[in-house]
């Protein structure tokens, strides 16, 4: 039996965080309506006391995405947690995400303050979250950084006090797949009660390795994971949804998720547009180069069987066909491919000449259009 891996979108709120992005109410519903159709289970939608904007767009999106939570951030901070409550007014399904730093770091240098008073600050605001709505999700912020056994202490605190939902993130990027995977494993065996909520890992990508903590964390138990689309995020970025989404789809080892895998590319799309963040070509899954191939041994190789260089079809994220890009490393195979796609059947003698001529062409440019390719079949027929 599969377990279902809960997807929690942040790209609305987190993602927005991205230095130079800025995305208004009108931009946020279009994605919230596109994360809703891409089939996300909860949509982190902002911080509403940060601005006015941030609190209007719980009512515009709440009036017409239905059925996914949609979830609104807040400090363990009284005046945030009451704001949050009510931008939450128009929202069918409603969460509020509030939290503390659990580090050592944090208590010392950003709280000035004690373990036990931080768990009563922790205590005091799931508690008043759960004065507006039932679902209240608890960040332990740097838990990735944080002491284990405080940790497990404060979250057993925040699940008597009504948590639903316990976020674990690695706020830094710190950790290592290992050691991320081993503290949600201590978790689960040392906190009371924490087989009643829901565990959720939220991953920085500062060392590289979001996606990989968070596979670490599926597999030592958590049953939700929080990312952003095209892992855009403070700093190096979030958890990628997209990649996040197809490892599960690609692996079969006990988990599926709710997304629909062929709408990635255009939410990608849509959401690099909508931040003015362009996406880097190699990007995994929604990268241009992601299904492209260049060198004469892959291009060879992908034509006989589309396997042997490629283990996720274009399609099944909606990007299309596979490209056969022409270059100086590309050899007889793909230019008669790409020279038969756009209407020409070669002999033998004919493909060795153009062959030929192309290699020379080909060493003076990064690549050989098909308009290119004409030309210099046009001198050969």
């Amino acid at each position: 039996m599969q377990n279902n891996i809960k997807i929690f979108d942040t790209t609305l709120r987190d993602g927005e965080q991205t230095p130079g992005s800025k995305l208004v109410p009108s931009a946020k519903l279009e994605i919230a309506k596109e994360l809703d159709l891409l089939g996300v289970d909860v949509i982190e939608l902002g911080f509403p006391c940060s601005s006015p904007d941030d609190f209007k767009v719980f009512e515009i999106v709440g009036k017409e995405v239905k059925r996914p939570i949609i979830c609104a951030l807040s400090r363990a901070v009284k005046s945030d947690i009451k704001i949050a409550g009510e931008a939450l007014k128009y929202v069918k399904h409603g969460r509020i995400h509030t939290g503390i730093g659990t580090s050592p770091s944090h208590i010392k240098f950003k709280f000035n303050s004690k373990e036990d008073a931080i768990i009563d600050r922790a205590v005091a605001a799931v508690k008043y979250a759960k004065t507006f709505v039932e679902d209240v999700q608890f960040y332990a912020e740097d838990a990735g950084r944080s002491d284990n056994e405080f940790l497990a202490r404060i979250l057993e605190k925040v699940i008597n006090a009504g948590a639903t939902v316990l976020n674990i993130p690695d706020t830094t990027g710190y950790c290592l797949p290992w050691q991320y995977g081993a503290k949600i494993k201590y978790l689960l065996e040392h906190v009371n009660g924490i087989e009643n909520v829901i565990l959720s890992a939220h991953c920085h990508n500062d060392l590289g390795l979001a996606t990989a903590n968070s596979i670490a964390a599926i597999q030592n138990g958590v049953q939700q994971v929080e990312c952003t689309i095209n892992g855009v995020g403070e700093r190096a970025g979030n958890t990628s949804l997209e990649e996040i989404a197809m490892i599960i789809k690609q692996h079969d080892f006990g988990f599926y998720s709710n997304i629909k895998h062929k709408r990635l590319s255009k939410i990608s799309e849509l959401v690099s547009n909508r931040l003015n963040i362009c996406v880097q070509p190699n990007k995994a899954i929604i990268g241009r180069n992601a299904f492209s191939h260049s060198s004469g041994i892959h291009q060879d190789g992908v034509l006989k069987n589309r396997d042997t260089y490629e283990i996720i079809k274009p399609s099944e994220v909606g990007a299309g066909e596979t490209k056969i890009i022409l270059t100086a490393k590309s050899g007889r195979a793909a230019l008669n491919y790409v020279a038969s796609s756009i209407g020409y059947s070669l002999n033998k003698e004919s493909l060795e000449e153009l062959y030929s001529k192309f290699l020379i062409i080909a060493d003076k440019r990064q690549s050989v259009s098909n308009n290119k390719l004409r030309e210099i079949i046009n001198t050969i027929l």
